[in-house]
C-alpha cells in the first residue's frame, strides 16, 4: 500500500474550506492509502500566537480530525513537536537549499514586496521545514491545493539534490491536487481563499459554528447582478464559489449542481447552500463534542507519536551517516 502524507497548520479554528480541501479527502484516502496525517504546530509560531489560544486551536483540530472520520486503526495522527526529528531534519535540508529557492516561495515573495518588515526567519524558512515534513517518511503522494504545489516542487528539488550529491534517501512525492473542492474561497471577498486566520470572520465558515450562525454568514455571501446561478468563476466568483462548495459536500460535479439550480433566485439558493452545509457539519459537530474533553485525544497522540517517531529516527540517522555527521555505531 502506497503512503500519503498532509498535515495542517491549525494557527485559528479550522474552517468549512479546511473540511472540504484537506479533511474530507484524507478520510477517503484511507481506504487506499498508509496516511500520516499530523498537526503541524511548528509552522503556527512563524507568526505569534497567543499560548492558550494555541493550545486550544490544536487540541480542537486532533478532535476534528477525528470527528471527520480519520481512524487512529488506519492512520497515523500526531503532533509535529512530537517527533523532533522534524526540526532536525529540517535544518539539515536547509543546507541543501539556496536563497533563491526560497524568494521565489509565493507566500514570503508577497508579503516582502508589500512592504511587511515584521517576518521572522521562521516563517522565511518553513518551507525547507515543510520538506523535512514530507520526505521524513518517504510519502508517494501529498495532497494539497493550488497554493501549497510550489512547496512539493521545492521539496522534490531538494530530495533530488540530496540524492544526486550522496546516493538514493528520499522518495520523490507527488503533489495530489483535487479537481473540486482544493481552494474554498471567502464568502465575503470571493477572490481570496478561505483562512481561518482571517481578521473578519464574516466570510468563513467554522466546523464548530452553529447551525444559526452558518445562515447567516451564507446569506450574507457576495454574489453579484447578473442573478443567474452559473459556474464563471472570473464573472461570477461568489456564486462559483457557493456551487463549489455544495459540489464538495455532496459530492456531485459542478455541471450537476448548476443543473439543479439553473433557474434559482439568489436567495432560494443561498437557503439550500447553507442547509447543505449545516447537515455536511452537524454530525462532525455531535461527534466533536463527544471526543474533545475525552482521554481520545491523548491516546491516538500517543500512539502517533510512537509509530512516527520510529520511522523518523530510522530516516534521520540514515541521513546523518551519509553526510559524514554519525561518528558512533548504532
Amino acid at each position: 500500500m502506497k503512503r500519503m502524507l498532509s498535515g495542517i497548520k491549525p494557527s485559528g479554528e479550522l474552517t468549512l474550506g479546511n473540511y472540504l480541501g484537506a479533511l474530507k479527502r484524507f478520510v477517503a484516502f484511507q481506504e487506499d492509502y498508509e496516511m500520516f496525517v499530523f498537526i503541524a504546530n511548528l509552522h503556527c509560531i512563524t507568526n505569534y500566537q497567543e499560548p492558550s489560544q494555541l493550545k486550544t486551536h490544536l487540541k480542537n483540530a486532533v478532535a476534528l480530525y477525528l470527528a471527520c472520520g480519520l481512524d487512529p486503526k488506519r492512520s497515523t495522527i500526531f503532533l509535529q513537536t512530537d517527533v523532533p526529528e522534524h526540526a532536525q531534519l529540517g535544518f539539515i535540508l536547509s543546507c541543501y537549499s539556496y536563497l533563491g529557492e526560497l524568494n521565489r516561495m509565493t507566500q514570503y515573495k508577497d508579503k516582502a514586496s508589500s512592504g511587511e518588515n515584521s517576518l521572522t526567519v521562521g516563517f522565511y524558512t518553513y518551507p525547507t521545514l515543510m520538506a523535512a515534513d514530507i520526505l521524513m517518511y518517504d510519502p508517494a503522494f501529498v495532497p494539497v491545493g493550488d497554493d501549497q504545489k510550489q512547496h512539493v516542487e521545492l521539496t522534490r528539488d531538494i530530495a533530488e539534490r540530496f540524492n544526486n550529491r550522496y546516493s538514493p534517501t528520499f522518495s520523490i512525492p507527488e503533489p495530489l491536487i483535487a479537481k473540486t473542492g482544493a481552494r474554498i474561497m471567502s464568502l465575503s471577498e470571493p477572490t481570496k481563499k478561505m483562512s481561518k486566520s482571517d481578521h473578519s470572520d464574516k466570510g468563513v465558515i467554522y466546523m464548530i459554528d452553529d447551525p444559526a450562525v452558518i445562515r447567516k454568514k451564507v446569506k450574507s455571501a457576495t454574489t453579484d447582478s447578473l442573478g443567474k446561478v452559473a459556474f464563471d468563476p472570473t464573472n461570477q466568483p461568489g456564486i462559483s464559489n457557493l456551487i463549489q462548495i455544495v459540489a464538495t459536500c455532496l459530492d456531485q460535479s459542478i455541471e450537476e449542481v448548476v443543473e439543479t439550480y439553473k433557474d434559482t433566485q439568489y436567495g432560494e439558493f443561498k437557503e439550500s447552500v447553507a442547509q447543505v452545509i449545516i447537515d455536511t457539519l452537524s454530525p462532525i459537530q455531535e461527534r466533536y463534542r463527544e471526543i474533545v474533553n475525552s482521554d481520545i485525544l491523548e491516546n491516538v497522540l500517543n500512539e502517533g507519536k510512537e509509530k512516527a517517531q520510529r520511522i523518523a529516527r530510522q530516516k534521520l540517522e540514515k541521513v546523518q551517516r551519509k553526510i559524514g555527521l554519525e561518528i558512533k555505531k548504532k
